[in-house]
């Protein structure tokens, strides 16, 4: 997607959330803050962005976000139960947030494991319901070099966000 086109998807989020009432905070490791960066490029955001957490290591995300070493262990930092872990842990450790997003992936050109392939991006979507904090995890394979699947990783998750709120 093009600037204007994640520009656009920002926009429309923030007013669905504004709309709710709801601030939205993130945690990313692939994405580095590109998502933070994209939703703060917006004047006004802070109506419905309440922080962003950039948790590259695993021992980042054990200490702010409580993803759990044996998590880690079995399913690897690029999974879904990770990711699920990490949004869940964003709206464990910041109260005033209803909505959380987390990505974690491999952006490459490196980093591929069998299974795991460069340009595999794992997100997590959590949200705070009355019997708790609900989640959901997705993936997708990315094309491209490490900037344009960052990218494509900021503009899915973002899209993505705006479908599962708008059901609610």
């Amino acid at each position: 997607m093009s600037t204007n086109e994640t520009a656009g998807l920002v926009r429309d989020l923030g007013k669905l959330l504004a709309e709710h009432g709801w601030m939205l905070a993130c945690a990313e490791s692939c994405t580095g803050g590109l998502l933070s960066a994209s939703l703060t490029d917006q004047a006004g955001s802070s109506v419905w962005f309440e922080r962003g957490f950039v948790t590259y290591s695993n021992a980042a995300k054990m200490q702010h976000l409580r993803v759990s070493a044996d998590t880690l262990e079995r399913f690897g930092a690029v999974s879904e139960e990770t990711a699920m872990e990490m949004a869940a842990g964003v709206l464990a450790e910041v109260r005033d947030a209803q909505f959380a997003i987390s990505t974690t992936g491999i952006a490459g050109p490196g980093g591929a494991t069998p299974g795991k392939p460069v340009g595999m991006v794992c997100f997590g979507f959590a949200q705070r319901a009355a019997a708790g904090i609900v989640t959901r995890a997705s993936v997708k394979i990315f094309e491209g070099d490490r900037g344009q699947v960052r990218r494509a990783a900021v503009d899915y998750a973002l899209h993505t966000a705006l479908e599962f709120i708008a059901q609610h």
